[in-house]
């Protein structure tokens, strides 16, 4: 319990602190005045102007980056918890290249934000439904866990060609951009209708998987094992990928493709609590939020353009990848 007590007040502090930083420094009492204003009676002392940044501008961004980095990282947990690997990802199942050709497709068909979100998730729902399909079907003649992994990579490489398809046929000078710059994930237009209808989906998804968070401890020791224990293996697993799905995609669906989050908080979290996914779900959870918030605080403080939060994140989390395939050899060996 001492430990959650740290990170929590860590990432109050990091929360307090990502109104202050950009290219327009508001003073943290500036900060916390005009906070309390939205609740109590406060004379304002504070130009519009400053008011109009911390509560239009930063308020949603930092909400965004917490949904965002907390979902990603509970379901790269429960993925890597899943399928007895710590090296995969929330998108192996094609979650992340459904979603991408959603998002591809309505910014294509000059939909808005609330078109490109609804596309986004939605193919990222039909994404991993097919992958499921498939290893359901195949999964009976060999080990179900393996097939449902490759069947989610043939599936990801198949979306993945979808989107270089839709931005073949896209508009270079208007079209194209927005869709590359899109993939390449941001917190800059999120609004909070936005994060509104996205933490929905985000809510069901962390509930189920925190109250089932004992069930994939047994799933974690083998389909035998929890047979055993009178518990339906199939029915299980299908809930709780459902469920990490549905994380998943909402976030990709409002930030766009993050990568690395889901892989190296939840094994960090790992690292520091240990494998009871009773314990590393909710960690997990609370460091991916503060992880990605202090990313996205660098990506739109370090130069005078902001930087996507893909190329931050992935130039962050390789060094670490590479460290997690040389610990991992030597475990091999």
């Amino acid at each position: 319990m001492r430990f959650f007590g740290v990170i929590l007040v860590l990432l109050l502090a990091l929360v307090l602190l990502s109104f202050t930083v950009g290219r327009y420094p508001v003073p943290v009492e500036t900060v916390l005045s005009i906070l309390g204003a939205q609740f109590l009676p406060v004379t304002p002392d504070w130009p519009p102007e400053t008011e109009a940044v911390v509560i239009g501008i930063r308020l949603p961004r930092i909400l965004a980056a917490l949904l965002v980095g907390g979902a990603l990282s509970i379901s790269g947990a429960t993925y890597q918890g899943l399928f007895r690997n710590p090296m995969v990802s929330p998108g192996i199942l094609g979650v992340s290249a459904g979603a991408s050709v959603g998002a591809a497709l309505a910014i294509l068909l000059g939909y808005g934000m609330l078109g490109i979100q609804s596309f986004a998730f939605a193919f990222g729902l039909v994404a991993v439904t097919a992958t499921w399909a498939i290893g359901a079907t195949m999964g009976k003649r060999g080990d179900p866990i393996l097939v449902m992994v490759l069947a989610g990579i043939i599936i990801g490489t198949l979306f993945t060609a979808f989107v270089s398809l839709v931005k073949f046929v896209a508009d270079p000078y208007n079209t194209l951009p927005t869709i590359t710059f899109w993939l390449m994930g941001s917190l800059a237009s999120v609004e909070l209708p936005d994060l509104a209808i996205a933490a929905i989906p985000v809510s069901l998804g962390l509930a189920v998987l925190l109250g089932m968070s004992w069930i994939l401890n047994v799933l974690c020791f083998g389909d035998e094992e929890a047979k055993a224990l009178g518990l339906e293996t199939g029915r299980l697993r299908l809930v709780i990928i459902l469920c990490a799905t549905m994380v998943t995609a909402a976030a990709v669906a409002i930030a766009g493709i993050i990568g690395l989050v889901g892989l190296i908080v939840p094994h960090l979290a790992r690292m520091l609590v240990g494998p009871d996914h009773r314990v590393l779900l909710p960690v997990s959870t609370i460091m991916g939020a503060g992880f990605l918030l202090a990313v996205d605080n660098l990506a739109r403080s370090l130069f005078e353009v902001e930087v996507p939060l893909g190329i931050v994140t992935s130039i962050i989390g390789a060094p670490f990848f590479l460290y997690l395939l040389n610990r991992t050899r030597k475990a091999w060996t």
